[in-house]
């Protein structure tokens, strides 16, 4: 039987990237997804320029693409929102931008299929290969290892856009996150982490796109306020969660 697979790909402001985005995902899903049956949801967390009717256009045209619009801002709040509300077997969700080659996408949804409740794709795993600034590269590595020093957990990256979830964990584990931002991947990605959701870990492809709206800085704040705030107050238990055994590889 094939499994369903939801793309969601948040949005805020993206009208000029969005077109150019959304028919090489098309193109991609189309070409190498023929075994699934796929959506692209494009989840517009309160954009104010014109990404509104841009994505009404792109859904006419492209055959599996549909728009969901919410009205507050925060990246992670569409991915949630999008999630919850979907009937797939499969969600996953990946930037507009398309910076982590799609290539590895397949080897995301099999990960999940076969054997992990958890697939994220890794700008630091052995065998990715990334291009980005130096300041990008330094605060993301100081990052994870903050989080291994805190959380003594095995995992390298935790931002990378570019994850699939089995969708009953998701659900499980969404109502336990706090964050509606930036913290969001990494708050998620701890909390199944502890709980024992067997998570694979996939090198990726990754190029920075100079366009980039993310605000390293202040990213970079938030996500200490966030390890700070689970460390100390302690990572919430997941209701009927596997519980911690052997981790895979």
């Amino acid at each position: 039987m094939k499994s369903a697979v939801d793309v969601v790909v948040p949005v805020f402001n993206e009208e000029e990237r969005l077109p150019e985005g959304m028919m090489i995902l098309s193109r991609f899903l189309q070409e190498r997804m023929t075994e699934h049956h796929w959506r692209i949801v494009i989840a517009d967390n309160g954009s104010t320029d014109s990404t509104p009717s841009v994505s009404e256009m792109l859904a006419q045209r492209y055959p599996g693409i549909t728009y969901t619009y919410i009205p507050q801002k925060g990246r992670g709040r569409a991915i949630r929102t999008a999630w919850l509300q979907s009937n797939a077997d499969i969600v996953s969700y990946m930037d507009v931008d398309i910076s982590t080659s799609l290539n590895q996408f397949p080897r995301l949804v099999r990960a999940v299929e076969r054997d992990y409740h958890i697939a994220m794709g890794s700008r630091f795993a052995r065998g990715a290969d990334v291009k980005r600034s130096m300041k990008r590269e330094v605060v993301s590595r100081s990052y994870s290892l903050m989080i291994k020093s805190l959380f003594f957990l095995p995992f390298n990256d935790y931002q990378c856009g570019f994850k699939a979830f089995r969708r009953d964990a998701a659900q499980a584990l969404l109502p336990l996150v706090k964050n509606d931002h930036w913290f969001f991947d990494t708050e998620l990605l701890i909390i199944a982490a502890k709980a024992g959701y067997r998570i694979r870990e996939i090198p990726v492809q990754w190029v920075e796109d100079r366009r980039s709206k993310v605000r390293v800085v202040s990213t970079a704040w938030e996500d200490v306020r966030g390890l700070m705030r689970l460390r100390l107050g302690g990572v919430p238990k997941v209701p009927g969660a596997p519980g911690r055994g052997k981790r895979r590889p």
